[in-house]
Order: C-alpha cells, then sequence, then structure tokens
C-alpha cells in the first residue's frame, strides 16, 4: 500500500539544536530510495508502506545511537485506494487552484 506520512522527529536531552539528527534521518530516507521533502518542522516521506515505516524505525534507532536518550515523534499519515497520487499531486492540485 503507498502511503504518504509527515514525520516531525524530536530529539530530547540534546540541547537546542537538533539539524543534526535532521540530517541524518535524510540520509536513510535518500539511502533508502524514498521520495522526501524536508520542511521546517519536519519531512514528507511517500513510498510502500513497509519501506516508509521501517525508515521510521531507522531514523530513531540513528537517533538514539547518536546520543539522545528520548525522542518525541509525530507523524500523520494518508492512504488512498481510489487512486494514485503522489505529493507532487497534492501539491499541484491546490497551486492549480490558487490561479
Amino acid at each position: 500500500m503507498h502511503v504518504i506520512i509527515d514525520l516531525c522527529v524530536v530529539p530530547v536531552g540534546v540541547g537546542v539544536s537538533v539539524s543534526k539528527y535532521v540530517a541524518a534521518c535524510q540520509n536513510i530516507f535518500e539511502e533508502m530510495n524514498l521520495t522526501y521533502k524536508m520542511h521546517a518542522y519536519g519531512t514528507n516521506i511517500e513510498g510502500e508502506w513497509e519501506d516508509v515505516m521501517a525508515a521510521v524505525k531507522r531514523c530513531h534507532e540513528a537517533v538514539h545511537d547518536m546520543g539522545a536518550p528520548r525522542i518525541s515523534s509525530t507523524m500523520r499519515l494518508g492512504t488512498r485506494t481510489d487512486r494514485n497520487q503522489t505529493m507532487e499531486d497534492k501539491v499541484k492540485s491546490v497551486e492549480g487552484k490558487l490561479g
């Protein structure tokens, strides 16, 4: 099943800056050949359910391995069965209505 998620991973107990942890997760998404787009407060990721969820798990493992004793993540996800839709499709649909 194809899924699009919005993931925000917040390492706790590592100080104020979290950019190196975000970068580690971005590298995982890249290594796993997932379609992803980082934004200011998270990352949109799309792919097959098993692959995306495996990437989320690897991200948590990597951030813990980097020394974060705790991680608080939020994730929103969406699936469709009526047609195929990508992140790009969703954005273009709204942009088309903006004129």
